[in-house]
């Protein structure tokens, strides 16, 4: 039963990572992720690091110091998440309250616990079942596989609350199993008892300590401090936790890029929150064409001005507004798509405010993402609208700057404005940020797609216009021309709006009715567009060169030669400025070094070449670098064709619980079959993984290019298939490197353990750092090299 019970707790295990990720999204921001991956990786290094000095006193006792660990697994997942709670991190306080500092800290080493009691578990089999290391590991990663794939389904079923209580069952049980097959009846007794108290734990720890409490800064908790405010309805599911809000004596009024001209008032709105945050508004509409009025006044409203009855794709159809906005300035057809079906689900629960607008003739509602939808579809548009898609606090706070989004990349919007009809137009609004920041790398990123279509001068066919808080970019498929421009004109004069930029427009008309304290937006975008930009791109104090599919962080814009500057305005509402979301991921990775050296390494570090000299000390060197080299690889390779799957998915979820799952199953296969196919040798694995990543970044492109109209079914086993041969040979290296150690010295198995999960720990947010300034090729590209360096490390071992 021991292999059994390995597969359980490490099933549990990377459920709860997996759902540590939701809860992190839902009560902070979704940038934490990396956090939840590297303190799991945390407790998995000092995990072999305690067997390392513990190992002679808990090989003597097995059987009960592995079920020990299970219940400390199923204690410690439900008791570290509400203990975490308690401490109230914030990590947007980060930016000015040093104190948030030891708050992470805390809740970092709490959260690690029960990876570091799971993790120990395996450790403990490998040391004591050493002529087993293989199918341990396989028991182990096959677990892992199933895990994650299993909790994100849960997810469509049950609260993250009741999945938390179903995860540290989940401990206790394994530590029943881990006794069944123990010699004495005490110890089997004992199992049993252990595992039905803790199940009746796991029952009964209050809800109120499971909730997620979220932040004090995300929009729904701001809503909720309104008088009246209520929650109408709520749904859960792995793509969120969404929220319907009422708030009858102060109205939702949400209106972004309305002109201050507007001489209507928005009709009272439903607030819709995602996370915690704001999603979109449900206007209330019963019909009457004088409740839609007011979107006439809003920026997204121009590039219906230049067309008649357009075919419209909307990319977002949020709650309604932009759907209403179609019908009201006579599309003649709207494909409106969104990706949670549950948002969908909610707006049409609400027919008196905008919810019979998605079922009106004419319109068809697409759940699917955005980027997927486009590649697939043969359709051609008049009029390709991108609304906004995030909260402006949010937005300006800059949240959002590790997100990975494929919406604002060039290829993306190339693949956008290829599928416009002969004079159509994509519309782009976003948050106006200032100092220029969005705006400035939507241009840049714009600019070049064009450019990488043939065109020349993409200032001809690009137009720029904002209000006090937004703005519309406008992309016409042919130059812009002078009815075009007199339209834009008299659009934007009418409504106070200012342009930023058309054809031949002269100096004089920016800054009209929207006065700026500089001149930045317009003479970047003039720079972007012109001969200057890559010397424009490299001395702009932000970054704002183009995102791509190979590097889609859209929203980061900090560079280190301007945190000087940023810092000192602080206290002057600057910040914002200093994109606090890239700070807490270099705030994390520093963190994880150090709290990884003294907890994981540091320990080790005397007994490391004590009494050892010449020969001997090498052997220690190479079993450092070795681990380690793997620790790294593994979680680069992983993280970057994550990427590529999800890009070629279309969806987050598919790619989490297809790939991330076929990644860990088959590396548990290939465990198991390591002995067969390598024989001993590591640079086997090791050319298998050099060369199908190499032929993987070549081979990828056009292969999901030709895959895309397939049905998801079929992607996703294409998904399964790619994932299987480089997971397979990934599998290999560890167990590999292991067995020679076992060969010649036995009691380093722990220290191979531990040193491997330091290196696994640093390289998560490693990884995105990365990722954030090269790409993932040279996320892959490093990886490999490693592995490379790994194989040749291993003639010494």
């Amino acid at each position: 039963m021991l292999y059994a019970s390995i597969s359980l707790l490490s099933a549990a295990a990377l459920g709860y990572e997996v759902l540590l990720l939701r809860l992190f999204s839902i009560a902070q921001w979704h940038h934490l992720a990396y956090m939840a991956i590297s303190l799991a990786l945390l407790g998995c290094g000092a995990s072999g690091t305690f067997l390392s000095l513990t190992q002679d006193r808990l090989l003597r006792h097995f059987e009960a110091a592995f079920a020990a660990g299970a219940c400390l697994f199923g204690i410690s997942a439900l008791g570290s998440f509400s203990l975490s709670q308690s401490l109230r991190f914030s990590a947007l306080e980060l930016a000015w309250d040093p104190r948030q500092l030891l708050h992470l800290l805390a809740t970092y080493l709490l959260l690690a616990v029960p990876f570091f009691a799971a993790a120990g578990c395996v450790g403990l089999a490998f040391t004591s079942r050493r002529g087993q290391i293989r199918r341990i590991y396989l028991s182990d990663l096959l677990g892992a596989g199933l895990g994650a794939a299993a909790v994100v389904l849960a997810l469509f079923l049950l609260r993250p609350t009741s999945c938390l209580r179903i995860l540290g069952a989940a401990g206790f049980l394994a530590a029943g199993l881990s006794c069944l097959g123990a010699p004495r009846p005490a110890t089997r007794t004992a199992g049993a008892w252990a595992a039905l108290l803790g199940l009746l734990a796991s029952a009964a720890w209050p809800d109120a300590w499971l909730a997620p409490r979220i932040s004090e800064y995300k929009g729904l908790s701001q809503a909720l401090r309104m008088p009246g405010a209520r929650v109408l309805a709520e749904r859960s599911s792995p793509l969120g936790l969404l929220a319907v809000v009422s708030s009858p004596r102060v109205p939702f009024r949400y209106a972004p890029g309305l002109s201050l001209a507007c001489p209507l008032e928005p009709p009272e709105q439903l607030g819709v929150f995602a996370d915690g945050d704001a999603a979109a508004a449900i206007p209330r509409y019963r019909g009457r064409p004088e409740e839609a009025a007011y979107l006439d006044w809003g920026a997204s409203a121009l590039p219906y001005h230049l067309l008649i009855r357009p075919r419209v794709l909307l990319l977002g159809a949020g709650g309604g507004s932009e759907v209403l906005l179609a019908l009201r300035e006579g599309a003649s057809s709207v494909d409106a798509v969104e990706l949670n079906p549950q948002l969908i689900e909610l707006v049409r629960a609400y027919p008196d405010f905008a919810g019979a607008v998605l079922d009106a003739p004419g319109v068809t509602v697409h759940a699917a993402e955005a980027r997927s939808y486009v590649r697939r579809s043969q359709r051609r548009y008049d009029l390709i609208q991108v609304p906004l898609l995030d909260a402006f606090g949010a937005s300006a706070a800059a949240v959002y700057a590790l997100n990975e989004n494929y919406l604002y990349t060039v290829e993306a919007l190339g693949e956008l404005w290829d599928h416009l009809a002969p004079g159509g137009i994509l519309a782009v609004t976003r948050w106006l940020a200032l100092p220029p920041r969005d705006t400035l790398k939507l241009v840049a990123t714009a600019a070049e797609a064009l450019e990488r279509r043939g065109i020349r001068d993409p200032g001809s066919r690009l137009a720029l216009v904002r209000s006090w808080d937004t703005a519309t970019l406008l992309l016409k498929r042919e130059p812009l021309a002078s009815g075009d421009i007199a339209r834009i004109r008299a659009f934007c004069r009418d409504r106070w709006f200012d342009t930023a930029h058309y054809p031949g427009m002269p100096a004089g008309e920016a800054d009209r009715y929207n006065r700026l304290e500089t001149s930045d937006l317009r003479e970047g975008v003039l720079a972007l567009l012109g001969p200057g930009r890559a010397d424009f791109l490299r001395r702009y104090k932000f970054y704002v060169a183009p995102a791509t599919d190979d590097r889609p962080y859209f929203y980061h814009f900090f560079r280190w030669r301007a945190l000087p500057e940023l810092w000192a305005s602080r206290g002057r509402g600057g910040v914002p400025l200093m994109e606090w979301g890239y700070l807490t991921l270099v705030a994390t990775l520093a963190q994880a070094v150090v709290v990884g050296f003294a907890l994981i390494l540091l320990p080790l570090l005397p007994r490391w070449g004590a009494g050892r000299a010449g020969r001997e000390a090498g052997h220690e060197t190479r079993r450092w670098a070795y681990f380690a080299a793997l620790g790294f690889a593994f979680l680069f390779l992983e993280v970057a064709f994550l990427q590529r799957f999800t890009l070629f998915l279309g969806h987050p979820l598919y790619a989490a619980a297809a790939a991330l799952s076929s990644f860990l199953a088959f590396a548990g296969l290939g465990s198991g079959a390591s002995a067969r196919v390598a024989r001993g040798r590591v640079g086997v694995p090791v050319a298998g993984i050099a060369g199908l990543s190499a032929g993987y970044l070549l081979l990828l492109p056009p292969l999901f290019r030709a895959l895309l109209p397939c049905a998801d079914w079929v992607r996703i086993l294409a998904c399964v298939a790619l994932v299987a041969p480089l997971a397979f040979f990934m599998g290999m290296p560890f167990p590999l490197g292991l067995e020679r150690v076992r060969q010649r010295a036995p009691g380093w198995i722990p220290r191979a353990w531990a040193v491997n999960g330091w290196a696994s720990m640093v390289s998560a947010p490693l990884a995105t750092v990365l990722a954030i300034h090269f790409g993932f090729t040279a996320v892959v590209a490093a990886a490999v090299l490693l592995y490379v360096g790994a194989a040749r490390w291993a003639r010494g071992l």
